[in-house]
C-alpha cells in the first residue's frame, strides 16, 4: 500500500442514490399497477368489465395496466440495480458477450430513453385532453350511463357508482332523472319495482347524526316536487360536479402534473451524469 489517495474520477454518491430512490418509486409503483392488473383479471374485478360498458371495441383495459405496471417494475427494478452497482450486473445481463470493463452502461442510456418516451406520453396526453375536452366529457357521460344501466348487474361496479355519488355528492350523469335509464328505478307504469322512481341511497344526502346508512332513503325521491328533491338527495349531475372540482383544484392537479414532469426530467438528468461518471471512472482504469 504506498498509502496515496485515489484522485481520480468518481461516481457522486448524491446521484447513485437519488437515482436509486427514483426507481424504488418507480418500482413500487408499479407492483402497485401489476395488483391492479391481477386483481382485475379476476372476473369479479371492477376493470374486467368496463370494456363491456365502453366505447372501447372489446378492449379489456386489464391488459393496459398489465402491461404499464410490467415494464414499470421492470425499469424500476433493473434502475435499482444500476445505480446501486453501478450498471455491473446489468452490463453482465445486458452484454454477456461483452466483457470489457469499459463496455458503456447501455441500461442507463436506456432508462433515460424509457423516461423520455414516458415524459413525452405525458405531455402529449395532457395536450390531447385539453383539446378533446368535449369529447372526454361525452366518454365520461358515457360510462356514468352505462354503468347506470348495468348498476344492479355487477356488485363492483354498483360499488364504483355508490362511491362516485357519495364523493361528488352528485346523482347521475347530469341528473338524477339519469336514473331512469335503469330498469329498477326508471318511472315508467310497468315498472313494478319497489324502487321505482327512486334513486341509490348514494344520492341520498347525508345527515351526520344518522350512524347507520338508510339504504331505502332514495326510494320514491323523483316523485316528489323538485324543490323537496333537493332536500332528501343530490340533484347536480357527476360530469358538472367533476368539472367544478377540477376548477377549484386546478392549481393543485396542474402543480401535481408539473411536479412529477420536473422529477422525470431530473432523473433524466441524473441518469445521464451518472452515466458520464460510470465511463471516466472505467476509462481511468
Amino acid at each position: 500500500m504506498s498509502g496515496k489517495h485515489y484522485k481520480g474520477p468518481e461516481v457522486s454518491c448524491c446521484i447513485k442514490y437519488f437515482i436509486f430512490g427514483f426507481n424504488v418509486i418507480f418500482w413500487f409503483l408499479g407492483i402497485a399497477f401489476l395488483g391492479i392488473g391481477l386483481w382485475a383479471w379476476n372476473e369479479k374485478g371492477v376493470l374486467s368489465n368496463i370494456s363491456s360498458i365502453t366505447d372501447l371495441g372489446g378492449f379489456d383495459p386489464v391488459w393496459l395496466f398489465l402491461v404499464v405496471g410490467g415494464v414499470m417494475f421492470i425499469l424500476g427494478f433493473a434502475g435499482c440495480i444500476g445505480a446501486l452497482r453501478e450498471n455491473t450486473f446489468l452490463l453482465k445481463f445486458e452484454n454477456s458477450l461483452d466483457h470489457r470493463p469499459s463496455a458503456p452502461p447501455c441500461f442507463l442510456n436506456n432508462f433515460s430513453v424509457f423516461l423520455g418516451i414516458i415524459f413525452f406520453l405525458e405531455l402529449t396526453a395532457g395536450v390531447l385532453a385539453f383539446v378533446f375536452k368535449d369529447w372526454i366529457k361525452d366518454q365520461l357521460y358515457f360510462f356514468i350511463n352505462n354503468n347506470i344501466r348495468a348498476y344492479r348487474d355487477d356488485i363492483d361496479l354498483q360499488n364504483l357508482i355508490d362511491f362516485t355519488q357519495e364523493y361528488w355528492q352528485c346523482c347521475g350523469a347530469f341528473g338524477a332523472d339519469d336514473w331512469n335509464l335503469n330498469i329498477y328505478f326508471n318511472c315508467t307504469d310497468s315498472n313494478a319495482s319497489r324502487e321505482r322512481c327512486g334513486v341509490p341511497f348514494s344520492c341520498c344526502t347525508k345527515d351526520p347524526a344518522e350512524d347507520v346508512i338508510n339504504t331505502q332513503c332514495g326510494y320514491d325521491a323523483r316523485q316528489k316536487p323538485e324543490v323537496d328533491q333537493q332536500i332528501v338527495i343530490y340533484t347536480k349531475g357527476c360530469v358538472p360536479q367533476f368539472e367544478k372540482w377540477l376548477q377549484d383544484n386546478l392549481t393543485i392537479v396542474a402543480g401535481i402534473f408539473i411536479g412529477i414532469a420536473l422529477l422525470q426530467i431530473f432523473g433524466i438528468c441524473l441518469a445521464q451524469n451518472l452515466v458520464s461518471d460510470i465511463e471516466a471512472v472505467r476509462a481511468s482504469w
